[in-house]
């Protein structure tokens, strides 16, 4: 299976902005759809942003207008900038790519549709 990483959490003030990355190995091409996720402790993923394989994105609602999902020119890169950012959006964020469900909007935010994931990176808004 191919492994993500993730890259760019921290720790930030509210209102601050963070980027986050997501990188697959050089010859894997995230192609289909893609997404983030976020996690908070004791609770389940949920979606926080998708593009599917025409391209268009989808955002949660807590983060419509704050964040902004982005593919590299490469697309075996992914990214999250993150604005305006709020003690609520503290969790663990996770990248996901090689959807296997079928097409729907609901699916693109089951992390169980995908097959590619990484390990995570830690976000905290103070």
């Amino acid at each position: 299976d191919v492994q993500l990483v993730e890259s760019g959490g921290g720790s930030v003030q509210a209102g601050g902005s963070l980027r986050l990355s997501c990188s697959a190995p050089e010859d894997t091409y995230l192609s289909n759809c893609v997404g983030w996720f976020r996690q908070y402790p004791g609770k389940e993923r949920e979606g926080v942003a998708a593009i599917d394989s025409d391209g268009r994105i989808t955002y949660g609602d807590s983060v419509k207008g704050r964040f902004t999902i982005s593919q590299g020119n490469a697309k075996n890169s992914l990214f999250l900038q993150m604005n305006t950012l709020k003690p609520e959006d503290s969790a663990m964020y996770y990248c996901a790519a090689d959807f296997i469900c079928t097409s729907n909007l609901r699916n693109y935010f089951d992390y169980e549709c995908y097959n590619y994931r990484g390990q995570g990176t830690q976000v905290t808004v103070s």
